[in-house]
């Protein structure tokens, strides 16, 4: 089987792409063929026994998607996008890669399907900001797609392009609407919710990191983990059981700052959580007043999608999956300088431990 995965550069495209590497399969189908596809060269994957074809394209320009669809492959996940705070800032170039990029790769696929009756599963990475305020919680699966910011438009239409190309028999499209993905690794993106990784990742690191939203801001949240696990299971799914509407919104965990706060605390202590200083932004807790509290995800959970039940678990998961350190719920993370001396930042040469909790 041959596998492309638009926006392979990404977190989420690097961290499916390694997964799919070393599994060497999905759903039971080996993966024979990989094309890792963006706008800056994704890295390669030196463990993959197939062939890999790095692609630098942007399938917004003319003839870069129909390029891509004419190595016929099997499956297509597309990730890429501009994220929400870039959309908003830049009108222009997010509608042109969010939108048109969406639309130029699915009428590709539609014109070779008319040619030769080329027929590929597509895993659209949708998002939960098709959904726009007054909200109820939780958030019910025939809830009205109302976005209110350009991202959230332009992934709605996504969606609507998904589903009637689906319907009209072009491809198998499912669409899934990512929770938002915590804790990312690495450095801040411009999502204007980026400061739900921050307070969590950066304390982790020693660093000090800005809330910029009160503790009582609710939202709903994933691992990367169970992202990538997400677009995995979706590129599996029986469409004939998914039914018609072809857009799912994925299962999370609803949690407080408040209460991502606390979960840090449980895992890393208290020293960790001082490192996290408020600066109150009126115009991103603006912008949190419209955002989904959290979703019944009724159809997604019957069709075998999971997901943390709670943040305790979601921290751990990134402590495993990025600083690689095991960890379960029977011991709290410590950092100990060189003398044994406990201490509650891990700057350079201090060892990462973990501090057994008494129950």
């Amino acid at each position: 089987m041959h596998v492309a995965i638009i926006g392979a550069a990404g977190m989420l495209g690097r961290k499916l792409a390694l997964r799919i590497a070393a599994e060497g399969g999905i759903g039971g189908r080996a993966v024979e063929r990989l094309t890792l596809l963006d706008v800056v060269a994704p890295a390669g994957l030196p463990g993959f026994v197939g062939p890999v074809e790095t692609r630098i394209a942007d399938l917004s320009l003319p003839g870069e998607a129909a390029a891509l669809v004419a190595t016929r492959p099997d499956m297509i996940f597309h990730l890429a996008a501009i994220v929400s705070a870039e959309a908003e800032l830049d009108f222009d170039k997010g509608y042109r890669i969010n939108l048109d990029g969406t639309r130029f790769l699915f009428d590709a696929v539609r014109l070779a399907s008319q040619q030769d009756g080329y027929h590929p599963r597509v895993v659209f990475a949708s998002s939960i900001a098709v959904f726009g305020a007054p909200l109820t919680y939780p958030i019910p699966d025939d809830f009205h797609t109302t976005p209110l910011t350009s991202y959230g438009t332009q992934k709605a239409i996504g969606e609507l392009l998904l589903s009637d190309y689906s319907r009209r028999g072009f491809f198998d499209g499912i669409g899934i609407r990512l929770p938002t993905v915590c804790i990312r690794p690495g450095k801040p993106n411009k999502a204007a919710s980026g400061f739900f990784s921050n307070i969590l990742r950066e304390p982790l690191l020693g660093r000090e990191a800005v809330l910029p939203v009160p503790e009582t801001v609710r939202h709903w949240h994933v691992s990367p983990r169970s992202a990538v696990g997400f677009l995995l299971h979706a590129a599996t799914l029986d469409v004939e059981t998914v039914g018609p509407r072809r857009n799912l919104s994925m299962p999370g965990l609803s949690a407080t700052v408040g209460e991502q706060i606390e979960a840090l605390r449980r895992v890393a202590g208290d020293k960790a959580v001082a490192l996290i200083r408020r600066e109150p932004d009126a115009m991103i807790t603006r912008m949190c007043d419209g955002w989904a509290p959290g979703f019944e995800a009724t159809r997604a959970r019957a069709l075998g999608f999971t997901a943390e039940s709670s943040f305790d678990e979601i921290i751990r998961v990134h402590i495993e999956d990025e600083l690689g350190v095991p960890c379960d719920p029977l011991h709290r993370l410590s950092w100990h300088r060189p003398d044994g001396h406990a201490d509650g930042a891990p700057p350079a040469g201090r060892r990462l431990c973990r501090d057994r909790v008494e129950s």
